[in-house]
């Protein structure tokens, strides 16, 4: 009997051990399978425009004559959005973290964090059209030059967004620190404020920061939101209160169907989804470089 049940054992451990290799080898290779069609749909691309007029033209009208295929009007208007959502999100997302993992009840942290997690699931495009029908008439009465369309609504619903992920993640990151770092501040005569700011977020900053940095890769890549709130106008500029466009917004507006597969329209798509994916690569190993920079490991 106790051989039977031994051979029942060896044998779902080998099925299992063969499920998990599979599913792995699948992870692999559907992202060297998106990797290799961006970057041979990206090469056509640069067969017919220059890289660097790509990289540092300032107008980007691939859909109008005459066309023009320079990128940076794109990424402007991505780097405003992601701006402006860090703004809102980390210091608010931050402080909620502090106060749930150091000063909140466990009465109010069983009824906050549910809340902050509904945020989490309510469809983006539902933000979308809370933008516009809510933060950007709240921000024409504040100040009137602000277009219909424009960047700041879009950063704010977007801060809004990533917020509840990094209010839970810093708040994981914080509670990780072991008691005993408090205790010890307390011993010596620290206050409570003494002893989040100068023990307990500094041994939990490698957490926060890689709350960050998906907070910002999740910014980067939102699509249905910024797509309602911030337009479709590629405008390079600096002013939040003007219409822009994404890089995921110009995406959505050229995958609608009606584009010839093959045409040079069709292979912008390729070349902004490159960018992006570059971009977001190198979020992501800098985040990986400062948590193994900057971690504490606590025995």
């Amino acid at each position: 009997m106790a051989e039977l049940s031994a051979k029942k054992t060896r044998w779902n451990e080998w099925v299992l051990e063969k499920l998990f290799f599979f599913c792995a080898f699948v992870s692999v290779i559907t992202t060297a399978a998106v990797i290799f069609i961006l970057l041979e749909e990206t090469l056509t691309f640069f067969e017919t425009v220059p890289v660097l007029e790509f990289l540092t033209g300032t107008r980007w009208t691939p859909l109008l004559e005459p066309k023009h295929y320079g990128i940076l009007p794109l990424v402007a208007g991505t780097m405003l959005i992601v701006m402006g959502a860090a703004i809102v999100a980390l210091p608010i997302g931050v402080a909620s973290a502090i106060f749930l993992s150091e000063y909140a009840s466990h009465r109010a942290r069983s009824i906050i964090k549910p809340i902050l997690e509904i945020l989490a699931g309510i469809p983006t495009v539902v933000y979308g059209y809370f933008a516009l029908t809510f933060i950007t008439p709240g921000l024409r009465v504040i100040l009137p030059d602000t277009q219909i369309f424009n960047a700041a609504s879009a950063a704010i619903v977007v801060g809004i967004m990533v917020l509840p992920m990094v209010a839970s993640l810093c708040d994981d990151a914080l509670r990780a620190v072991p008691a005993s770092l408090r205790h010890g501040g307390y011993s010596l005569g620290a206050t409570s404020f003494e002893v989040t700011t100068r023990i307990v977020v500094p041994a939990g900053l490698s957490g926060i920061f890689a709350a960050f940095v998906l907070a910002v890769s999740r910014a980067i890549g939102e699509t249905m939101a910024v797509t309602l709130a911030a337009g479709a106008t590629p405008n390079l500029t600096a002013n939040p209160l003007e219409s822009i466009q994404t890089m995921t917004a110009y995406i959505v507006q050229v995958s609608l169907g009606d584009t010839p597969s093959g045409s040079l329209t069709y292979q912008t798509l390729f070349a902004v989804a490159s960018v992006l994916f570059v971009s977001t690569l190198m979020l992501n190993i800098l985040g990986t470089w400062v948590m193994r920079r900057f971690r504490e490991v606590y025995e």
